[in-house]
């Protein structure tokens, strides 16, 4: 996992010094501190999904460099099988697994994710960011914050929400909740 995040830091770091961009315009695209965002370049923090999308968007290179170092080339269709889609650990809480991270100028990006637990009122970091997300819960029980509203999802359940809205997620009954998430 620290080698993921340590990979995602220089990845950063190499792009912003290759496009001469100043570390502060980076962290205010991100919304954190310079600080904050310094600690990702270094590997000793990390950035939101949302923030690598954002990044990704605004300096026109694809989201997979930045998350996996890796340029996605097909264009026609891309067959991820069963547990074989890249994965990044990028926080103990969250595991990500990209499920089209091979198809070149894709415009949603789907993920299996998995949340473990957290110690009851543990703080959860709400995020935000343009576009829209789905989600369908595959195992286990899953609180959902979207704005103020909580909401609690089963396997089967799905929600599709607007993500400019401050969202976070945690798994409930002290089980690991997956589900699927597609990023538009």
């Amino acid at each position: 996992m620290e080698d993921a995040i340590k990979q995602i830091g220089e990845r950063l770091k190499g792009l912003r010094e290759v496009l001469d961009i100043p570390a502060e315009e980076v962290a205010n695209l991100c919304g954190v501190t310079l600080e904050a965002y310094m600690a990702a370049e270094s590997g000793d923090g990390e950035l939101s999904i949302s923030s690598l999308q954002k990044i990704s968007k605004k300096y026109g290179i694809a989201f997979d460099v930045l998350m996996f170092g890796e340029e996605p080339h097909m264009s026609s269709y891309f067959l991820t099988r069963k547990g074989q889609g890249l994965s990044v650990e990028r926080r103990k809480a969250y595991k990500y697994q990209s499920l089209a991270s091979g198809f070149r100028g894709r415009t949603a990006d789907p993920f299996v994710v998995v949340v473990e637990p957290k110690p009851e009122g543990a703080p959860l970091d709400k995020n935000s960011h343009q576009g829209q997300e789905f989600h369908v819960v595959m195992e286990g029980c899953l609180e959902e914050t979207i704005g103020h509203k909580v909401l609690v999802l089963n396997p089967g359940d799905s929600i599709y929400f607007n993500a400019s809205l401050p969202h976070c997620m945690r798994a409930l009954g002290g089980k690991p909740a997956k589900f699927l998430a597609v990023i538009v």
